[in-house]
């Protein structure tokens, strides 16, 4: 077993030991897979791990050859085990979307940022649980049940990209993918003092996902730091033609986005606080006991606040404006028809009619059979997207704002058997602009040792990533607010 560090360690730091001799591949994938044998099923029994890829210690010794042989790093990701959350398509290991429907499923072929991962390196060492078909946010699935948030066992660990959540939180993995189409990276980044962005739609490729609604899905880093996190957002990020709407990046992202991590990145930024989704009741008071006093860091970075009066309704946006529910049955019939005869279901129909679900699911399932695209109803809410997106961008213009930043869940992250309530990320969901969530503090509670996490989100403009990059790495620099969980410390 490896001496160096694992606990909290970067991929900077990693590959530094690695050039210099002091760490392998395989001792750091063993690592992993220990802490994994210790807290997953047992100790706290965190329950984040779908499957481990069988190949793992083969793959790592690859690696390790490669940089003995050249010397050098195979690629920016070179020898980095990744957590991938279970609907990213690998063509070698099953991709079940925490679906029984689709147990045993293996892809035809890699989604296009698992190639993109191995291309640059990085080693897939484990699929992540997920809400089934990443419908909500409790991270329960029929394939392995409830994830539990390592902070507070008592709750979910947010989601739907839950287990990628916890995971990364417990020191499972060195870095995590996850997806969204309401709020799955940035809820389980918020729950478990993570940093998460979800990229302008658009920048990263959905090709070989299992998708909720293509009209709102992305794929994004889950991570420790914003620097691992903007590291591998260099990998994944780019056009692919099969995902046609990533031809709008083309001319609008940068070689990389590294230079943008810039400790003085907030100085002189004018950052708006938007009022309507800080929660009046007494049931927000604990996240706005956190997140009120954090909004300090911004300032103390040469950062102006200024406050948004105008009302934005979280509320009315997931029930009248987001279009995941309605997309379902069209975007996932397609996928399982690419399929071919490698899937076991070949529409959502099968799905509902084969009864592999979790009962908690039926509800959603049945009525996404009963909608349809291209109806009145949809090109309504189609319109109303259009129209948050300008009221967002005009409230920017005219506040000269470069972000927008707000609590990602107005409410703790809930207790296991409730459900998620008053989550704030619809709001770049519906619009497509991109958000970065960044460790907030945390939250008294009598079940979590150092209190329940919270984040913060901090959106902008259209594949304005650069400026918000900025800004969550100058924050986290100046705050420090990211701390691990008590309940999967170092290993002896």
């Amino acid at each position: 077993m490896t001496t160096f560090p694992i606990m909290e360690c970067t991929i900077r730091q990693v590959q530094q030991a690695m050039l210099e001799g002091k760490l392998t591949c395989r001792e750091l994938t063993e690592a992993y897979l220990a802490r994994m044998e210790a807290y997953d099923q047992q100790g706290p029994a965190l329950n984040a791990i779908i499957a481990v890829n069988p190949r793992a210690l083969e793959e790592a010794d690859r690696l390790d050859r490669v940089l003995r042989e050249t010397g050098a790093l195979s690629g920016p990701l070179h020898g980095v085990p990744v957590l991938l959350k279970d609907n990213v398509g690998t063509c070698d290991m099953p991709t079940t979307a925490g679906s029984r429907a689709l147990e045993g499923f293996v892809p035809r072929e890699d989604a296009f940022l698992t190639k993109r991962l191995r291309q640059a390196g990085a080693l897939i060492l484990a699929k992540t649980n997920l809400h089934e078909f990443a419908i909500w946010g409790e991270t329960i699935s029929s394939i392995l049940g409830q994830t539990r948030n390592p902070y507070d066992l008592t709750r979910t660990p947010g989601g739907s990209s839950g287990g990628t959540g916890a995971a990364i939180a417990a020191n499972m993995g060195l870095i995590g993918i996850g997806t969204d189409t309401i709020n799955s990276i940035r809820s389980p980044s918020s729950a478990n003092s993570l940093v998460g962005i979800r990229p302008t739609l658009g920048l990263v490729s959905r090709d070989g996902i299992v998708p909720y609604s293509m009209t709102q899905d992305t794929a994004g880093p889950i991570c420790r730091t914003v620097e691992d996190a903007v590291r591998t957002l260099d990998v994944i990020a780019g056009y692919d033609h099969a995902d046609p709407r990533t031809a709008w990046c083309v001319g609008r992202k940068p070689e990389s986005y590294l230079p943008f991590l810039d400790p003085d990145g907030m100085r002189g930024k004018r950052i708006g606080v938007l009022e309507s989704f800080f929660g009046t009741q007494p049931a927000n008071e604990a996240v706005n006991r956190v997140v009120r006093p954090a909004l300090r860091y911004f300032e103390e970075g040469g950062a102006e606040l200024i406050s948004i009066r105008e009302s934005i309704d979280s509320a009315w946006l997931t029930g009248h404006v987001s279009v995941h529910l309605d997309d379902f049955k069209h975007d996932l019939n397609h996928y399982l028809a690419q399929q071919g005869d490698s899937a076991p279901v070949h529409s959502l129909e099968e799905v509902v009619a084969s009864g592999k679900y979790h009962p908690a699911l039926r509800q959603h399932l049945l009525e996404a059979e009963e909608k349809e695209v291209d109806t009145p109803e949809y090109n309504r809410k189609r319109l109303l997207q259009d129209r948050v997106r300008d009221q967002v961008m005009g409230l920017m213009a005219e506040l000269r704002l470069d972000a927008i930043v707000y609590p990602h869940q107005q409410q703790l992250v809930c207790k296991i058997g409730e459900s998620q309530q008053q989550r704030n990320g619809v709001l770049c969901s519906v619009t497509g602009f991109p958000s970065v969530v960044v460790p907030a503090g945390f939250a008294p509670s009598g079940t979590a040792p150092i209190g329940v996490p919270v984040g913060m989100e901090i959106i902008g403009r259209p594949f304005s990533e650069p400026v918000l990059i900025a800004i969550a790495y100058s924050f986290e620099q100046v705050s420090r607010l990211r701390r691990p969980p008590q309940s999967a410390p170092e290993l002896p």
